[in-house]
This record gives structure tokens, sequence and C-alpha cells, in this order.
């Protein structure tokens, strides 16, 4: 009888400890049905338990391929289930799709402090969530691909280094157009598409991105510098520049325009020297045939008028193609040393100095990484198509502050040499010039 009465109670306490076990129930909830490429998709990430949250809920770093994801905040919640409430925190995302593929926002693990029924300890637990298919629609046929974007809002702006009122052959105007946008990222933020003008040497400079996040929204700026070098004389037309976005929330096209500018360009006299010494030469030709008929013949410097015509025009000729070559020779080296500050090793020499003075390492790293045609414009995708296997489980899992304070000049050199072998291996080109800005 004792020995029945404690197997019933031996049951009872199993299954009592079971039905207070401590329970953790996850959900993930996007804001829309489906999002085109560059649209934000909002994802939701709950996490309830059956006690409560001792310590904050960090997500870490959410990796998802083909696409940009920003961490926003995490804030407080309450559900009830099976009518208790389950105190929970749910974890805001932005997901910008960069490609017209769907996209799979990954499953979880993440690490949680909570008390058992009945306790106050809080004890580490791994919450795992699931996977979810983010539908991405393509660009609609409609709109161009080289100026797609999405954005609640948009701002223009540009300034003028230089006189507009007053321009002479010769001379070079720095323009620079800044963008602003809302609710997207400056790596989706398109390069502006130049217009080519006759009679004008467009030479691009340096543009810069910068990205600026609060815990409920971010937004983007893209700033584009070019230089005008005016060719010849006479009126020049900067056609109109209009800049579209989709509004996601008002479905609706936008456009802002900067207006077309008439540039009237001027002769400049430091570089009519050619018909300056023509007319020279032409009225001393007159005067020597004049001086023949009265005087007979006539010498100058000892050598007959049409002799010493003939020698000033070929000395002429000698010092106008010595400037014009000087002129090229000068043209090749800026144009030269313009390719060289947008190429590949002109970003990993700074990427090198940085890591040497200890300045602005990211940025010069991510800069560099721009440059190199890579599955995903990240550091972690340079290392798994370049690096060794050591290197590789070296930097798995880790920050990228991690990353960067773990692996030597040497090392990155040798990723470098990789990336070319590989290049090399593939026979792909490698495009060293573009302006593309990737994070």
């Amino acid at each position: 009888m004792r020995t029945k009465r404690f197997f019933i109670a031996l049951f009872m306490l199993v299954v009592g400890g079971q039905l207070i076990a401590q329970q953790f129930t996850t959900e993930i909830a996007f804001n829309k049905r489906q999002v085109y490429v560059g649209e934000p998709m909002q994802v939701s990430v709950s996490i309830y338990t059956s006690t409560w949250f001792t310590t904050g809920v960090d997500p870490g770093n959410i990796k998802v391929n083909g696409a940009f994801t920003v961490f926003f905040r995490t804030i407080s919640v309450s559900k009830s289930i099976n009518g208790k409430t389950h105190p929970g925190v749910e974890m805001i995302f932005n997901v910008f799709p960069f490609e017209a593929e769907d996209v799979t926002f990954p499953s979880l693990e993440i690490n949680v402090e909570s008390p058992a029924e009945g306790d106050f300890v809080g004890k580490p637990h791994v919450v795992k969530t699931n996977a979810r298919t983010i539908k991405v629609m393509p660009i609609p046929p409609a709109f161009s691909a080289d100026n797609w974007l999405v954005a609640s809002g948009l701002s223009v702006n540009q300034n003028w280094v230089g006189n507009t009122a007053e321009v002479k052959v010769g001379d070079v105007l720095e323009r620079t157009i800044t963008r602003r946008a809302d609710a997207t990222l400056a790596e989706l933020l398109p390069p502006i598409q130049w217009d080519s003008l006759n009679s004008v040497s467009l030479y691009p400079g340096r543009s810069s991105v910068s990205n600026n996040k609060s815990k409920t929204a971010i937004s983007a700026s893209r700033t584009e510098v070019m230089r005008y070098l005016f060719e010849q004389e006479g009126e020049v037309i900067l056609p109109a520049m209009e800049f579209t976005w989709w509004n996601p929330y008002q479905q609706k096209l936008f456009k802002r325009t900067l207006a077309e500018m008439k540039i009237n360009v001027l002769p400049n006299p430091d570089l009519g020297m050619l018909a300056s010494v023509k007319d020279s030469l032409a009225v001393l030709a007159q005067q020597q045939l004049e001086a023949e008929q009265v005087e007979g013949p006539f010498t100058i410097l000892g050598f007959r008028p049409e002799v010493f015509v003939l020698i000033a025009l070929l000395a002429v000729g000698l010092v106008w193609a010595l400037l014009k070559l000087v002129k090229r020779i000068a043209e090749v080296r800026r144009k030269s040393h313009e390719a060289y500050i947008h190429s590949e090793l002109f970003f990993f020499r700074a990427f090198t100095r940085a890591i040497k003075n200890g300045d602005a390492v990211q940025s010069h790293l991510y800069r560099w990484i721009d440059k190199l045609e890579l599955p995903e414009p990240t550091v972690e995708a340079l290392i798994r198509a370049c690096g060794n296997s050591e290197l590789q489980d070296r930097i798995h899992g880790k920050s990228l502050v991690s990353i960067l304070s773990s692996i030597s000049l040497a090392e990155w050199k040798e990723l470098r040499g990789g990336y070319y072998a590989m290049v090399a291996d593939s026979g792909n080109k490698v495009v060293t010039g573009s302006l593309w800005i990737n994070p």
C-alpha cells in the first residue's frame, strides 16, 4: 500500500513539474505581403516567456542573403497565451532586398536569460525562431533600373565652385549634387547618370555616401562631384536633371528636377596665340612687299623675306607642336591620376595606411571592398572566397571589430593576392573604376 502511494506521489510530482515547466514562444511578423527591390520590409521578431527575462535580449549580427539588414530597436511586449499573460520582447528589423529574387529571413538562435517557474534566478536558454521567406517583386518594366529608388522622400541640392556667369575657354567649373532620401540606405541610392556634352569634357570627382539611423527611422545621403572643362567658346546648355523615386506608402512615383542651365563660354586670349602669330606674319609680309617695290631687294636678318617667313612659320609650328605635346602629356597624366584615385589599388593602399595609423579602418575597408567583384559586398564574402580554411575558422561568428583586430596586414595582402588569383582562374575581368558604394 505504501509502495503504491509512493509511485502515485512520484507520478504527480513528475506530471506537475511538466505542467509548470517554463515555456518560450516565438513569432515572426512582416508589415507587408511583398516588396519591390530596394523597398524595406519591416520584420518583427518576438520572444515570449512564461516567467520573465532577467537580462536584455541581443539578436546579434543578422545576415540576410540578397538584402541589407538594419536593426532598429527592442521593445517590451506581452501576450495572452492559454489564458496567461506572457511578457516578451520584440526586435524590429528593416530588410532591404537588392536583388529581384525572394529572400529568406533566416532562423535565429537567440541567447536569453529567464528563471524557471517558481524560481527567481535567471538561467541561460537558446531560443530558436523559424525562417520566413520575403516575397520580392522586380522593378516594374516601365522604370529604368539605373534610376530606380524606393524612398519616402527625396531632397536634391547642388553647389558650384567657380563663377558660372563668367566662363572662358579652358575654365573648369566644379558641380556638387547632394541627394538625401528617407527610408532607404545609401547603398541603394543610384549614381547620377551624367549627360555628355559637345565641346565640354567631364571629369568625375569622388562620391561620398552616409547613412543616418535613429531608433525609429533611417535616411541616407549621396554626394557626387563633376568637373566641367569648357574647350570651345559659345553657348553650352547643361540639360535638366530629373531624380525620381517610388513612395511605397503612397504607391506613387515622385520627381525632383534641377533646371536646365545655359552657360556662355567666352574666348580666352591666352589660347589664341596661333591666330595672333598668323596675323602678325601677314602684316609683316605686306610691309616687306611694299618695301621691295620702293627700295629694291629687302632682307630680314640676311634672309629674303619669303625665306624668313618660311622659317618663322616653321618656328611657330614647332612651338605650337611642343605646346600641344605638353598639353597632351599633362592631360594623359591627369587622366592617369584620375583613374588611379578610383582604382582598387588606391583604396587598398588607403586601407593599409589606415591599419598602420589606426584611423577609420572600417570606412577604408569597405571602400576597398567596393572595388572587388564579390558575390556579396562584405568582409565575410571576401574571406570565404579568397581566405584559407584557418582564416575562415578564425573569423567565424565574430563581429567586424573582432575580425579587423584578428587579421594582420600581411594576411590582408594575401587575401588580395588570393582574390586576383581567383579572378585569373575564372577568366573574369576585374572592374576597378566603378563609383558604386556598398556597405
